[in-house]
């Protein structure tokens, strides 16, 4: 026999159907599932907060770096991010900028907020990262002593009005004021 359901009935029993509502001990039905959770940030708002760009989100969302759930809204779907996103966002750019890609990042990320560290495995990394890093020093200290004797030979040649030197009285120059850093 088809029975016809109110609207109001209709929605408990969809909401019984998917384990929203569900019978207590005492046989009283208990709503579950269904709070209100505003503390999720919409893509915009979370880059204003983390002060980067929609893009950059979608991105790190996209490699697995974030924590996101999506949510249908009528015809649309939307992406909400949870809001400890900021700090994981901040902890990223911080990474990136001492010289770690995403990828070798991400594992780190995650057992960061997991509360899974491998200490011995971290400190083979961030040692590999160090001697990188002073490499890349070295590299950067003989550039700015090779840019500084140009430029003291060329302030030289230009107060002597030195309009050409040969490229081998160049050569002598540059490496006698390279001696001199």
């Amino acid at each position: 026999e088809f029975m016809t359901l109110d609207v109001r009935n209709q929605f408990l029993l969809v909401l019984f159907r998917y384990n929203y509502l569900k019978l207590d001990k005492n046989y009283i039905f208990k709503v579950y599932g269904m709070e209100s959770d505003t503390s999720f940030l919409l893509i915009g708002a979370l880059a204003a907060q983390a002060n980067t760009t929609k893009d950059t989100i979608r991105h790190y969302d996209e490699m697995g770096l974030l924590k996101s759930r999506k949510r249908q809204a009528g015809s649309r779907l939307y992406t909400e991010f949870h809001p400890e996103c900021i700090e994981r966002i901040k902890m990223i750019k911080g990474a990136q900028a001492i010289g770690f890609t995403l990828n070798e990042f991400k594992r780190h990320l995650n057992d960061h907020f997991n509360g899974t560290l491998n200490i011995d495995k971290d400190l083979i990394t961030i040692s590999k990262k160090l001697t990188e890093a002073k490499r890349q020093k070295t590299e950067i200290i003989n550039t700015i002593n090779r840019l500084s004797a140009y430029y003291i030979i060329l302030e030289e040649i230009k107060s002597d009005n030195i309009g050409f030197i040969s490229k081998s009285e160049w050569e002598k120059r540059i490496a006698a004021q390279l001696c001199l850093t």
